[in-house]
């Protein structure tokens, strides 16, 4: 059984590799690597996979999951700019990829490890990752 818990964060980030120059760095990332900065309002959904506690009913809580997510990581990346406010993203390019692997290692200190976790990150209406830990 697979229980899920939606939540939305808005954050500001720049998409840049200090190893590359400007041009380079233009180049891969384009208007994503704006020295201003951009935002997305992202769309978060967090699955926890296992099995249904007799007792409960539960697979988890999700009243458990909620606070734990905004405890964790809407506190922690909502109205921020991920380069500047995050000590996650100093040296870690806030790419949707990294970004949902920064909130599953966060989560998964939190839960369960009998539970699987996994990550959907939107971006946008039409991009999004999806990280369940094995990579």
């Amino acid at each position: 059984m697979k229980v899920c818990r939606k939540e939305s964060f808005n954050a500001a980030h720049r998409l840049h590799n200090p190893n590359l120059s400007e041009k380079e760095n233009k180049q891969l990332f384009g208007v994503c690597n704006n020295p201003n900065y951009h935002g997305h309002n992202y769309t978060l959904i967090c699955c926890v996979e296992g099995e249904i506690n007799p007792i409960t009913g539960y697979v988890m809580d999700l009243k458990i999951l909620s606070e734990l997510i905004e405890n964790e990581v809407l506190n922690r990346f909502d109205h921020k700019n991920l380069n500047l406010d995050c000590a996650e993203f100093f040296n870690l390019n806030p790419t949707a990829e990294n970004i949902a692997k920064v909130i599953y290692s966060i989560l998964r200190k939190q839960i369960n490890t009998k539970l699987t976790l996994e990550i959907t990150l939107w971006e946008t209406d039409r991009n999004y990752v999806i990280y369940n830990g094995k990579y």
